[in-house]
C-alpha cells in the first residue's frame, strides 16, 4: 500500500512539474518574441471613469529603454491637466528582487522613492498600481499552465502567475496568451491577497510594429471591487529612438 502511495505521489509531482515547465515555457516565448525593440516612446491619454460614469482625461508621454541584462527602464511624465503637469515616475524593473521606483512631485519639487510596501497603491489616482508599470520579467513569477481554449476564434493559452517578489498587491494573476500571434498578452485577470478577483486588464486593437512587436492601441483596466475603470489610449508610438541609460536617472526626473 505504501509503495502504491509513493508511486502515485511521484506521478502527481511529475505532472505538476510538467505543468509548471509548460507555463514557464509559454511565458518565455512571449518575452522572447518582444526582444530587440531597443527603445520606445509613446504619447497617450489616460481616461479615468468613476463608479457613476463620470470621466476625466489626462495626457502623458512615456519612454522605455530595453535592458538586455536586467528588466527594462521607463519614465512617465504627465503633460496636463494643470494639477498633475510635470509629475514623473521613473521605474527600474529587475528580473529578481524588488524593483526601484521614484515619483517626482513638481508642486513640492521633491523626488519620492516608492517603497515595496506602497507599490500596490494606485498610480496617480488611476486603477493601475505602481506595480503595474514595471516590464514583464519571467523570473519574477512562478508559472503554471492552466488550459488552452478558443476565445472569439483565437486559441489562447491560460497561464497562472504568482509573484515571487515582496510587496505585491496580488496573490496571483491569470494571463491569456494568443498562441497564434507570438504568445502576445490579450488579457490579465488580477486577484487580491485574499484570492478574490480584483481587476482585469484588456489589450485592445493590437497592431504589429516593425514586422515584429505587438502593441495595443488601448489598455483598459477595470476594477471589479470599486466599479472604476482606467483606459490608456496610445496616440503616437516610435521605436528605436536612440534613448540611453543617461535618459533614465533621478536627475532627469527634475529636468
Amino acid at each position: 500500500m505504501k509503495t502504491l502511495f509513493l508511486a502515485f505521489l511521484a506521478f502527481a509531482l511529475s505532472v505538476n512539474s510538467d505543468i509548471d515547465d509548460k507555463g514557464r515555457e509559454l511565458a518565455q516565448k512571449s518575452k522572447d518574441n518582444d526582444k530587440g525593440y531597443e527603445s520606445e516612446q509613446v504619447e497617450l491619454e489616460m481616461i479615468l471613469t468613476n463608479k457613476q460614469g463620470q470621466v476625466s482625461t489626462r495626457y502623458m508621454k512615456s519612454q522605455t529603454l530595453e535592458v538586455t541584462t536586467d528588466g527594462d527602464k521607463s519614465m512617465i511624465e504627465f503633460n496636463s491637466p494643470k494639477d498633475v503637469k510635470g509629475t514623473k515616475t521613473l521605474t527600474f524593473t529587475h528580473r529578481e528582487g524588488d524593483d526601484d521606483q521614484w515619483l517626482f512631485l513638481p508642486s513640492i519639487n521633491r523626488v519620492k522613492r516608492i517603497s515595496s510596501s506602497n507599490k500596490s497603491g494606485p498610480f496617480v489616482g488611476s486603477e493601475f498600481s505602481f506595480e503595474d508599470l514595471t516590464s514583464f520579467e519571467v523570473e519574477k513569477y512562478s508559472h503554471k499552465f492552466v488550459e488552452e481554449k478558443t476565445i472569439n476564434g483565437e486559441k489562447m493559452a491560460l497561464v497562472e502567475q504568482v509573484p515571487l517578489y515582496s510587496g505585491s498587491g496580488y496573490s496571483k494573476r491569470l494571463v491569456y496568451m494568443n498562441v497564434a500571434k507570438d504568445h502576445r498578452f490579450e488579457k490579465i485577470e488580477y486577484f487580491d491577497r485574499k484570492g478574490a478577483q480584483l481587476k482585469t486588464l484588456v489589450y485592445k486593437n493590437q497592431k504589429q510594429h516593425l514586422g515584429k512587436y505587438w502593441r495595443p492601441s488601448e489598455l483598459e483596466m477595470t476594477n471589479h471591487q470599486n466599479g472604476k475603470k482606467t483606459s490608456l489610449k496610445f496616440t503616437k508610438r516610435e521605436f528605436k529612438t536612440g534613448l540611453t541609460e543617461q535618459d533614465f536617472n533621478q536627475s532627469s526626473l527634475r529636468s
